[in-house]
């Protein structure tokens, strides 16, 4: 489908409509969600709740069994080079050459995107510079951390400067440092027009970057909005994310909570069996 079509929002970054995917049981369930232009989206749920399948689809990389898809009015079904060419997608593990230097491969992936020579030597060094990849720029990609590796690939995502950068589990393997690195830069994007759309289990990470959140959870939408519209459809006034997105998946029910080092002397609760509910026993510590 040609970019600018009636059926599709150009101004939409991202359009998904009744969108399915079943493997041995549905993984994504008549899902439908739409990202605005300029806008940190961040999609929450459970483990098996649908949001990495949703991701792929999203992006071009695995088809669905039904539903539309569009990326600023570009049918990412009818026209997947397109959509590509305006977006960005790094997974939770993702691929890099390892025989290449950091530097190398940015202006590998340059090319691919067609960017000039001169625009990607720049592009690659600012990338290099703003996360913190300047010490190991020269060094082969075989011989980093993962959490180096992450931000590398990150830097491949960004070269081509897309219009929608879609992120799964980002943070995963990054300390601290690279962390905050790494919010800093999807930021500065966002703050410069682009869109975000990302998957984290660190709530902490959502709470604090999204303009709006998603909670998915059996492959469906169950919930979408910012902190106060999520807190209105949990029905809690002052609830933290964490304590909405327990109370919203149904995944929170049966945990306790334990101090997790209690002062020597002092009794640690034991968790009773779920299957014989006595009474907690305690247990010494120290």
């Amino acid at each position: 489908m040609a970019q600018g079509s009636p059926e599709y929002s150009p101004s939409a970054a991202l359009e998904i409509r009744d969108l399915a995917k079943s493997f041995d049981r549905p993984a994504v369930d008549g899902l439908t969600l739409r990202v605005r232009a300029g806008e940190f989206y961040t999609l929450l749920g459970p483990n098996g709740a649908g949001k990495t399948t949703t991701l792929r689809m999203a992006t071009g990389l695995l088809k669905p069994d039904r539903g539309a898809i569009s990326v600023f009015g570009i049918d990412v079904l009818a026209d997947p080079v397109g959509a590509k060419q305006i977006m960005a997608w790094l997974s939770d593990e993702p691929m890099i050459y390892d025989r290449l230097t950091p530097l190398e491969y940015l202006y590998f992936v340059a090319g691919l995107w067609g960017v000039d020579n001169a625009t990607a030597d720049t592009r690659a060094r600012d990338l290099i510079g703003w996360l913190g990849l300047g010490p190991y720029a020269q060094e082969r990609c075989e011989g980093l951390s993962k959490g180096t590796r992450q931000k590398v690939a990150l830097a491949g995502a960004l070269v081509h400067e897309p219009r929608l950068i879609i992120l799964d589990e980002p943070f995963t393997g990054l300390d601290a440092a690279s962390a905050r690195l790494v919010k800093n830069v999807l930021r500065e994007r966002v703050a410069e027009g682009c869109s975000v759309v990302m998957t984290t289990h660190i709530l902490e990470v959502a709470e604090r970057m999204a303009d709006r959140i998603g909670v998915m959870c059996d492959g469906r939408l169950i919930a979408e909005g910012t902190l106060e519209d999520l807190r209105r459809q949990a029905g809690a006034g002052h609830a933290t994310l964490e304590d909405m997105f327990l109370a919203l998946t149904g995944t929170g029910a049966d945990i306790a909570v334990v101090p997790p080092h209690p002062a020597p002397g002092r009794a640690r609760p034991r968790l009773a069996d779920p299957a014989h509910p006595s009474p907690p026993v305690e247990e010494k510590v120290g």
